[in-house]
């Protein structure tokens, strides 16, 4: 009884310190402004409403849905912006059964000044604020006038080269002169496969950084895979610190694209070694 009762104990303790540790990193992350989400890519072999399952099995609140993922949960069709009122309201009550927060939303590349209009409207009618996207250039201008006029942000995002916007430089040259609400998408595992150095990118980008998509990497090559935060290259450390000093703030969404089947171990250890980290920032 005497052990029972010892071994009771200590697992109170153990549950009320990390209960502790936990509430400690969230008020620091609610401090600097950093919100832990995932891109529902993590779990494209899955549907939307599953998707929001496994975010909540890994601690993860905050959501950057994709375009063409089943939707699930007893809807049809797929997450687009072509989705009619009606389904977008049932999308939305989906998202708060599940105590979700859709943030973001990409990557999506209309080919259209109207489908551009098309997408923002759907922005905005969902809440969604940032738009991560890998815009052709003649529409830099429209989307510029569009993110002023709804207060969306839109992220350009950097797949590896020879994508046109793997460089942080591309990026710098696309949002120059246009809105303050455009700017970048970092994804430092991409830039890392790209073989740039992502403190480096970072400080390129000082102030423009709108939202990341988060990744460590086994190696430093086009062929890299992703490994659990802190056990890779990609110097996860000095990038929240370079976050940190450029007063960040907005959205780290989770993009674990290894192990597809059941990566939600690798994900809810990767989210406390963020919070870990952040909670020491």
């Amino acid at each position: 009884m005497k052990k029972l009762r010892h071994a009771l104990m200590l697992a109170g303790g153990l549950s009320a310190a990390l209960f502790a540790q936990s509430a400690r990193s969230q008020a620091r992350a609610d401090a600097l402004g950093w919100k832990l989400g995932a891109q529902a890519y993590t779990f494209h072999k899955f549907t939307f409403a599953e998707a929001l399952d496994k975010m909540d099995s890994c601690g993860i609140q905050y959501v950057e849905a994709f375009p063409g993922q089943q939707l699930g949960g007893g809807l049809e069709g797929t997450f687009d912006y072509h989705m009619s009122p009606d389904k977008q309201e049932q999308v939305k009550q989906l998202i708060k059964k599940k105590h979700k927060v859709l943030m973001a939303f990409g990557v999506v590349v209309p080919k259209s000044a109207a489908e551009w209009r098309m997408l923002f409207d759907f922005a905005n009618r969902m809440g969604i604020q940032s738009i991560t996207t890998e815009p052709q250039p003649e529409f830099l201008d429209l989307i510029s006038s569009l993110c002023d006029q709804y207060n969306i942000k839109v992220a350009i995002h950097d797949h590896p080269k020879p994508s046109h916007y793997w460089h942080p430089d591309s990026v710098l040259a696309a949002i120059k002169g246009r809105s303050k609400l455009m700017g970048a998408c970092a994804d430092i595992g991409h830039w890392v496969r790209s073989g740039l150095d992502p403190v480096e990118c970072l400080k390129k980008l000082n102030g423009r950084v709108v939202s990341l998509h988060f990744k460590d990497l086994n190696e430093k090559s086009p062929n890299a895979h992703d490994v659990v935060w802190g056990n890779g290259v990609s110097e996860i450390p000095a990038v929240l610190e370079e976050l940190k000093n450029q007063k960040f703030k907005g959205l780290f969404s989770v993009e674990y694209e290894y192990h597809w089947e059941n990566s939600v171990p690798e994900v809810k250890e990767s989210a406390r070694y963020w919070r870990s980290m952040v909670s020491n920032l």
